[in-house]
């Protein structure tokens, strides 16, 4: 059983011998490198869009890769990005170069978001 009280190591500790430390090395200045902003950007989106969030408002669906999806489950829009989802219904989808593989662009009639792949069952 323990009391409940704790007791210490009352030793007291000595300061390491100066031999043991080691030697003192004068840090060497860095030679100047410059840099070059990095700023992402997605192949056929503008640049606009690269640099903020990805609005899909603001994107044209490719010439091909549109498929048909049917929604499995509701789904309630996070933020204005992505797109409210009702059970049953159809949605053209398609995605977008350099997209998150875990979701994919709806379209349903003039509406356009980010959908997630997994309330979908894709059909064409």
């Amino acid at each position: 059983r323990f009391s409940g009280t704790f007791i210490g190591n009352t030793e007291s500790t000595s300061p390491l011998p100066a031999t043991a430390s080691p030697p003192a090395v004068a840090a060497a200045p860095l030679p100047a490198v410059p840099t070059i902003p990095v700023v992402p950007t997605i192949a056929g989106v503008p640049s606009t869009v690269a640099e903020s969030v990805l609005n899909p408002n603001e994107v044209k669906p490719p010439a091909s890769g549109t498929r048909k999806a049917r929604v499995l489950y509701d789904y309630e829009a996070a933020d204005s990005s992505e797109l409210a989802l009702l059970a049953d219904e159809l949605l053209t989808v398609y995605s977008l170069p350099g997209m998150d593989p875990d979701w994919l662009i709806g379209e349903r009639g003039n509406q356009k978001g980010k959908v997630p792949v997994t309330y979908l069952e894709l059909l064409s």
